[in-house]
């Protein structure tokens, strides 16, 4: 028989692990924003912080794997209880490489600053990175409250965010052949919207495990994917 002082020695470590995990998350949801905004309103400033803070996130997710790995090795959870804490490792490695791709956006942004402005594709690009910034919220209330149906949401959501990526592609492909002169600045934004594109699949990496944590089973049916653009071939004249 577990001793009982043992049991609640252990919950509130697990407790302590997954506050730290909510609080990576929040830094995650403010880099995604902030690396978005900065290149809205042409920030530097801002896009040097998104920078900098990324150290921050890769710390928190040091520190929840380590006290994860602990748990695991003095605890010797079994059954529910070592489901959650992998679940909890799972998320916060898909979280860190969020945040790496905010990082990246931050970057580039650096770089186009310097560069003309190309229409509407800054603010499109920021409502694409709020998309994902609202997936990740929900993502996250989905574990917290171990809630399946929100996380099946967020996993169909992912395709809406692919529909987006392949508008911005289509979008910056014309401005590239309709003028050279954007061809550079066009390949900065693109891989920026990558970037964002692939910020949705770990969100929804997220979301798959919140399923697997309630269910005990990864969801079957294949996730549904609307990025075409490996598929796109020159149109034959």
């Amino acid at each position: 028989m577990i001793e009982p002082h043992i049991t609640s020695a252990f919950d509130r470590e697990l407790e302590a692990v997954q506050a730290h995990l909510m609080k990576m998350g929040g830094l995650v949801e403010a880099a995604i924003m902030d690396a978005a905004i900065s290149l809205e309103t042409r920030d530097e400033d801002l896009a040097e912080r998104v920078r900098k803070n990324d150290r921050l996130i890769d710390e928190m997710e040091t520190r929840v794997n380590e006290e994860a790995a602990r748990l695991i090795a003095l605890r010797g959870p079994t059954a529910v209880d070592l489901r959650t804490i992998l679940t909890v490792m799972k998320i916060s490695s898909n979280l860190e490489r969020v945040g790496d791709y905010a990082k990246n956006i931050a970057k580039r942004t650096s770089v186009l600053v310097q560069m003309t402005p190309i229409a509407d594709s800054s603010s499109d690009i920021r409502r694409m990175a709020k998309t994902v910034e609202l997936m990740l919220k929900d993502a996250l209330d989905a574990y917290i409250q171990r809630d399946v149906a929100l996380a099946q949401d967020v996993r169909l959501r992912d395709r809406e965010v692919d529909q987006m990526y392949n508008a911005l592609f289509r979008q910056f492909l014309t401005y590239m052949m309709e003028d050279p002169r954007y061809i550079t600045g066009c390949m900065h934004l693109h891989f920026i919207a990558k970037n964002i594109e692939r910020m949705g699949d770990h969100v929804t990496s997220i979301a798959e495990q919140v399923i697997y944590l309630v269910t005990g089973e990864m969801p079957e049916e294949a996730r549904p994917k609307g990025d075409k653009t490996p598929y796109m071939v020159e149109p034959r004249g």
